[in-house]
């Protein structure tokens, strides 16, 4: 089979099982659960309406409630405003044009909402994303058909192993004196690459630094502009921050997750409304909120006269728009040509203001986690790429579970390194843990080549002495349990909440004034750190230190650190089950987020059948830091 028709096999399935959960979400779920799931936000309130670009009626709206649940809400997504009032007839779908934590901007392609919408009260459910899926599907059918172009197809061919990948040297040596050798070696080669380059990334070891030194370089170098692309909002709001902080003129495309002022003003909504032509505009839109207006006051029952008074009305708006339209394309293309670098998500890479732009070089961040249709989008854009990340944390999300569909779980980062090992510029230094918390995962994942910097490679709590520790809970009776599906250990959540009441008292009391304490409790099932968080939220004595506590699965706390972590592994049955703690990745994840302190609790009867935490228990026995639970007392537990 041809390697694209293999991919657009893959996705084809993921699609139909993507669309088949989040259908039977929207239509098996209560409003309830829907809104707890982040889907639905109701009751919502309208807080401005305008006619938009292209003839779209641009609708702002917040969510009056349910702060605290985090929505799955992005820009692009499309979603439909719906009404209690019958909520199955009274609904019209739109497309999401600005995103926050508590607000979103709609597009609707009507001139005014229908008179269902002043009665009842509102809601907006997020329906399936069928945009993402066309794009990564277009862009495998042009990579499929441009692969076969003998001249043209070349960069292609190389991608996906029919070529040979040249390697070049420039013979100069790049050097920054803020980067150690093996970040200015990295930088060296990705100067150097003629087709692609890898940039792997170790926890701690700098990769966001590198890439953007990396960019600062290439523009240095070429004087062409770049695409930095990553498959997260969070992931692009961090490169975007950090690409202005370094001095470079970053335009970001689509609305940022993160909400903070400067990151906004990076957007090109926002360059654009401070662009000197956008007075113009602003004068055009007052006319055409004017004529609108003036057209909406008519009521329903109105005669010939009125009817076509209030089309004349519509028109005229239109009309204006379209000017309106014009003059932001060329303030758009002005913003985006004096633009050194261009920041969005892959799917984003293809978004209307920049779809027909193309880039001396694309950079890929978070690849090892990116779905390789995905990656695709951006790459056809590319004269030359290069890839950053680490394929030993943790993998793209893939919802299907048929086995063939492992493959989009192989990513094209993962296929290149590979296969062209001589590419790949380690990053060998690390600035985050401990050595001793490192250490483990350098040598079980990374052949043991990282090494701590002497600024971190000693630092721990002022009063502890064990950087990392194993608990083994073997023959406690903290039995795993499992509840429609969802698995949690109820003796491991008492035992850490016992632990930190007896420890992070005198954890604080030993930092100088101008030092802080973190604290991460992970675990990998969500079930279990739901319990985590309802066991340690209920002790009095921990009240004080909420703040000082963050409590999430292990999947969720990648890209954070704390100073202490706790790891609570659940699993602990007479079968040796360990599920997808055999993935190791996860683990790998969850070990590195530490800075002084590792507590790792799990039952040795259980994991220690897997290798790599028979081996773990092994290397915390070497240093004599394996600890039993019975060492505690636990009879209260």
């Amino acid at each position: 089979m041809n390697y694209f028709d293999e991919l657009i096999t893959l996705l084809q399935e993921e699609q139909q099982f993507d669309r088949l959960q989040h259908e039977n979400l929207l239509l098996k779920s209560s409003l309830n659960e829907r809104r707890m799931q982040g889907v639905t936000w109701f009751p919502i309130q309208i807080t401005d309406t305008e006619l938009g670009r292209g003839d779209y009626l641009s609708v702002n709206l917040n969510r009056t409630n349910h702060y605290e649940v985090e929505h799955k809400f992005r820009f692009g997504m499309p979603v439909c405003l719906f009404s209690n009032h019958d909520p199955d007839r009274d609904r019209i779908e739109g497309i999401i044009s600005a995103i926050n934590r508590d607000g979103m901007r709609i597009s609707f392609r009507v001139d005014e909402l229908p008179e269902w919408s002043r009665r009842g009260k509102l809601g907006v459910d997020l329906l399936f994303d069928e945009y993402s899926y066309r794009e990564m599907f277009n862009a495998l059918e042009k990579g499929k058909e441009l692969s076969r172009n003998a001249k043209q197809g070349s960069f292609v061919r190389r991608l996906i192993g029919e070529e040979v990948i040249p390697t070049e040297s420039i013979g100069k040596f790049y050097e920054h004196p803020s980067l150690n050798t093996g970040q200015n070696k990295a930088i060296q080669q990705l100067l150097e690459a003629s087709t692609v380059a890898l940039l792997h990334g170790p926890p701690g070891t700098g990769k966001t630094t590198t890439l953007v030194q990396a960019v600062r370089a290439l523009l240095k170098q070429y004087n062409k502009q770049v695409l930095v692309v990553a498959p997260s909002n969070t992931a692009v709001d961090l490169l975007t921050e950090r690409l202005d902080a370094a001095g470079v003129a970053v335009t970001r495309i689509g609305n940022p997750v993160k909400v903070s002022e400067n990151l906004q003003e990076l957007t090109l909504d926002a360059k654009i409304d401070r662009h000197p032509a956008n007075k113009d505009i602003k004068t055009l839109q007052k006319q055409v909120r004017t004529y609108t207006e003036m057209a909406q006051k008519y009521k329903r029952n109105f005669g010939k006269a009125e009817r076509e008074q209030r089309k004349a009305l519509f028109d005229e708006a239109h009309r204006i728009r379209k000017d309106v339209d014009k003059i932001q394309d060329f303030i758009s293309a002005d913003v985006l040509d004096k633009s050194q670098v261009i920041t969005a998500t892959l799917v984003g890479s293809n978004h209307e203001v920049i779809r027909n732009r193309s880039y001396e070089t694309v950079i890929i961040d978070e690849a090892a986690q990116a779905l390789e249709p995905a990656c695709w989008i951006p790459i056809l854009k590319a004269h030359r790429l290069i890839l950053a990340g680490d394929h030993n944390q943790l993998p793209p999300t893939v919802k299907s579970s048929r086995v063939s569909n492992h493959g989009l779980s192989h990513t094209l980062f993962e296929k290149l390194v590979d296969h062209n090992p001589q590419l790949v510029s380690l990053l060998d230094v690390q600035y985050r843990m401990n050595e001793q918390i490192m250490e483990y995962p350098s040598a079980a994942l990374y052949n043991g080549l990282l090494r701590a910097d002497s600024t971190v490679a000693q630092w721990s709590l002022a009063v502890d002495t064990e950087p990392v520790l194993f608990i083994d809970t073997a023959g406690a009776g903290f039995e795993e349990t499992e509840s429609d599906g969802a698995i949690f250990n109820l003796g491991e959540a008492h035992f850490i909440k016992a632990h930190l009441n007896d420890h992070i008292g005198a954890w604080k009391a030993s930092l100088s004034l101008n030092e802080s304490l973190s604290i991460g409790v992970i675990a990998p099932y969500r079930k279990q750190a739901t319990l985590l968080k309802e066991v340690l939220d209920g002790e009095d004595a921990l009240r004080p230190f909420n703040d000082l506590i963050k409590i999430q699965t292990i999947d969720s706390f990648q890209g954070q650190e704390k100073d202490v972590i706790y790891i609570s592994l659940t699993r602990s049955n007479a079968e040796q089950q360990i599920g997808f703690l055999s993935d190791v990745r996860r683990m790998n994840v969850a070990m590195t987020r530490a800075k002084k302190k590792l507590l790792v609790i799990g039952d040795s009867a259980t994991i220690g059948s897997h290798p790599f935490y028979r081996e773990f228990i092994a290397y915390t026995e070497s240093i004599g830091h394996y600890h039993s639970v019975w060492e505690w007392d636990i009879s209260a537990i």
